[in-house]
């Protein structure tokens, strides 16, 4: 029997009782998505999913999306492996800084998922941010210079102009360099939510460059007050990963950071993504 546990005051829930190598039901695909609506990020230990498992699991949440700029598997354009050797060491990780994944694109992905196949005992945590929350708490000050306002993302570890320092550079397979990662994409400071009609923040210090009407520099002071008050601990939970664990977030309403603590280790997911929209029948 299905049942919820949340993992925090504000953000996060462990769903036990459920076998997701089986197939989800209608009933329960729509208990699923509420409880991601609702916690923002969902933990289901001991799943040890294959890929074809991973994907139509993922298709419970929305339809599959491909990510451009990152390698994905040779044998599935639709699943990434997110990648870190014990041979990695003082390098980067795939997402080591808060951010919302892809806030460049013209239609950033709904959410992800991770599939944790091989993780060290300790380190390699990753945390998550409920932005719902930080938008409702938002001093009235900030709130009165976002409202109504875009922030302008690219993408800056992928572009020319804000290219990493080499040692900076994470260790997946990232396309670097590329003219078309610096365009410019306007979203709203505060997005809406599609599906339960909540407000959240919507920006990020990977992706977010400026704040609509304001230079880069004016920006500056605004963006940082926010993503301090995005992050407090007080919105955040923290998992530690087991072998065997799916973690499927809401990329509409966290910010999320892979914790880089653990050179000499391997580690290794499968992630995939899903899009805005009802999932498809079947």
């Amino acid at each position: 029997m299905l049942a919820l546990r949340p993992v925090t005051g504000t953000i996060g829930a462990v769903i036990d009782g459920i076998d997701l190598s089986e197939r989800v039901g209608v009933d329960l695909a729509r208990v699923l998505r509420q409880a991601l609506w609702d916690h923002h990020v969902l933990f289901f230990r001991e799943q040890s999913l294959d890929i074809p498992d991973l994907k139509r699991v993922t298709r419970v949440f929305g339809a599959l999306k491909t990510i451009p700029y990152i390698a994905p598997l040779l044998e599935d354009p639709e699943v990434i492996a997110v990648e870190k050797k014990a041979t990695d060491r003082n390098v980067a990780v795939f997402g080591g800084q808060w951010h919302s994944d892809f806030s460049f694109l013209e239609h950033p992905p709904a959410g992800s998922l991770l599939s944790a196949i091989n993780v060290p005992e300790v380190g390699g945590d990753t945390v998550w941010a409920n932005q719902t929350l930080a938008f409702e708490t938002l001093p009235d000050d900030l709130k009165v210079i976002i409202e109504g306002r875009a922030a302008i993302h690219t993408g800056k570890p992928y572009g020319v102009r804000f290219a990493p320092l080499e040692e900076e550079r994470a260790v997946n397979d990232m396309v670097r360099n590329d003219p078309t990662a610096d365009r410019e994409i306007f979203h709203p400071v505060v997005r809406r939510h599609p599906e339960n009609g909540l407000r959240s923040l919507f920006v990020n210090p990977i992706y977010t460059s400026r704040i609509e009407g304001y230079s880069e520099a004016e920006s500056e002071p605004i963006l940082n007050r926010l993503y301090w008050h995005a992050t407090q601990p007080n919105f955040c939970c923290r998992h530690r990963w087991r072998n065997g664990d799916l973690v499927v977030w809401d990329n509409r309403s966290t910010l999320h950071f892979a914790v880089n603590d653990y050179d000499g280790n391997d580690r290794l997911l499968y992630r995939t993504t899903f899009a805005d929209g009802l999932p498809p029948r079947g």
